[in-house]
C-alpha cells in the first residue's frame, strides 16, 4: 500500500506541517474611519518580511506594512487628500507618479497588493471611468477602482536580500515560521512513491496540465486554463 503525497500530508494538517500559528497574530488591514493616526510601536512579525507598524486612530488599533523612515510617535493621516508619506488616502486623491503600497483590490479589503520588503508601486494613469492604473514592481499596468485605498511611500526593510542565509539550517527555521515547505524537491527527483511525477525510469518530462477537478495528490503540474489561444 502506498502512502500519502506531500501534497496530501500537507493539506490534512499533520503535527509535522503544521503552522505556527502565533506568527500570524498580526492582521494587517485598514480601518472604515478617518481621522489622525499615531504611530504606537514597531513590530517584528515572523510572517512578515517587512516591520509592521500598531496603529491607533481614535479608539481603534490596527496594523499596516511600515514605511521607510517611519518613527515611534509619529502621526499620518487615514482620509483626506494630503499625499505625504505614511497616509493613507484613495487612488482618486494621490497624484500621478506617486510611490504607495499596499493596495486595495477591492474598496473595504483593507489592502491586498505590494506588501513585501522594499517593494512599492507607481500611480501612472487616471482614468475618465472612474479608475487608476498603477505600474507594479514587474512594470505592468494592474487597473484599480478609484475608491480603493492605499498609503503613501516605499515598504521598509529594501536591503533584506542583500544578506545572505548563508547556511541551509537558517532558511530551514526561516521557512518553518512561515509555513513554507523547505527544501522543494524536483518532483522528477522523487521516489515514485512520492509524487506522480517520480521515480528514475522515464525521465523525458512533458508538460501536464492538471484537471481542475482533480484531487489532491493528483492535482499536480500546470493549473488548468480557463480557455486557451491569445487574448484578444
Amino acid at each position: 500500500m502506498g502512502k500519502r503525497i506531500i501534497s496530501q500530508a500537507r493539506g490534512k494538517g499533520s503535527h509535522t506541517y503544521r503552522v505556527r500559528k502565533k506568527a500570524f497574530i498580526y492582521k494587517v488591514g485598514y480601518p472604515v474611519m478617518e481621522g489622525e493616526i499615531e504611530v504606537i510601536k514597531l513590530i517584528q512579525s515572523a510572517a512578515h518580511s517587512a516591520p509592521l507598524m500598531k496603529l491607533k486612530v481614535g479608539n481603534k488599533i490596527f496594523y499596516n506594512v511600515a514605511f521607510e523612515s517611519v518613527y515611534e510617535g509619529q502621526r499620518v493621516k487615514i482620509g483626506g487628500s494630503e499625499p505625504s508619506e505614511g497616509n493613507i488616502l484613495s487612488l482618486k486623491d494621490i497624484p500621478v507618479g506617486t510611490r504607495i503600497f499596499n493596495i486595495e483590490r477591492n474598496p473595504g479589503d483593507g489592502g491586498k497588493m505590494i506588501r513585501t520588503a522594499g517593494s512599492s508601486a507607481i500611480v501612472n494613469k487616471i482614468y475618465e471611468n472612474s479608475k487608476v492604473g498603477v505600474t507594479m514592481p514587474n512594470r505592468k499596468e494592474v487597473i484599480f477602482n478609484q475608491g480603493c485605498r492605499a498609503t503613501i511611500g516605499t515598504i521598509a526593510g529594501e536591503g533584506r536580500k542583500q544578506k545572505p542565509f548563508m547556511k541551509a539550517g537558517r532558511m530551514f527555521y526561516k521557512m518553518k515560521s512561515k509555513g513554507k515547505l523547505y527544501p522543494r524537491v524536483s518532483a522528477v527527483a522523487v521516489n515514485a512513491i512520492d509524487h506522480p511525477f517520480g521515480s528514475g525510469r522515464g525521465k523525458r518530462i512533458k508538460s501536464k496540465v492538471a484537471k481542475r477537478n482533480a484531487p489532491p495528490g493528483r492535482k499536480v503540474g500546470h493549473i488548468r486554463p480557463r480557455k486557451t489561444g491569445k487574448k484578444r
